[in-house]
């Protein structure tokens, strides 16, 4: 079973991060799940999920039933749990996500400084040289948020933007987080059929 390591922060389109979610379980994929206490507030605004539980162990049991799968496939950790396996080289999944990521976490992640779980783990997929994606969610962005997207892609990370193409004529909202979550989807190595790849249908 592949694993990754999924973090959800604080920035706006938590549904982007809950879609993931949902599609990597789908697929089979054991997701190691970290949510900040500033994500779970923006899940209740932006989602009708408005009811999370505060207990870390109530709130993997929530999402295990909500996706039906077993503890074996989904790990939710708290933000100071140091002893998970994403704090340390030795046994971290080989790919993370950060989706979508706060500006406050950008810096964080840029500058090392692993103040909680969130920054540890992916520290720890820059140092070991795995893969690290970070979904951006910020608009406009001020020079310090560049020289950190910068710096990270220096260092190896995949910087995507929350940034939905146009040309599949999206009917939806949910059309445009396809687009994001797709994208994702292929830079992770994990099937997706949420969208046709650009030019598939060329020569039909």
């Amino acid at each position: 079973m592949k694993a990754i390591t999924l973090a959800i922060t604080g920035a706006s389109g938590a549904q982007y991060g809950l879609r993931l979610l949902e599609v990597l379980m789908a697929a089979d994929v054991e997701v190691h799940l970290l949510i900040s206490d500033a994500a779970r507030e923006v899940i209740a605004l932006e989602t009708d999920l408005d009811i999370l539980p505060t207990d870390d162990a109530e709130l993997a049991e929530y999402f295990a039933a909500r996706f039906d799968v077993g503890p074996h496939q989904l790990h939710l950790y708290g933000r100071k749990q140091w002893g998970a396996s994403v704090a340390s080289g030795s046994n971290a999944p080989n790919a993370m996500v950060i989706c979508p990521c706060s500006s406050g976490t950008l810096s964080a992640v840029a500058t090392g400084a692993s103040n909680n779980l969130i920054e540890r783990a992916a520290d720890v997929m820059l140092k070991e040289r795995k893969q690290l994606i970070i979904l951006h969610r910020e608009m406009p962005l001020s020079t310090i948020h560049l020289e950190h997207l910068l710096k990270l892609s220096q260092l190896g990370a995949v910087v995507m933007p929350a940034s939905p193409g146009f040309y599949h004529k999206p009917q939806s909202v949910s059309d445009m987080i396809d687009f994001v979550v797709a994208r994702i989807l292929d830079h992770l190595g994990v099937d997706q059929t949420l969208m046709a790849r650009w030019g598939a249908n060329a020569n039909s």
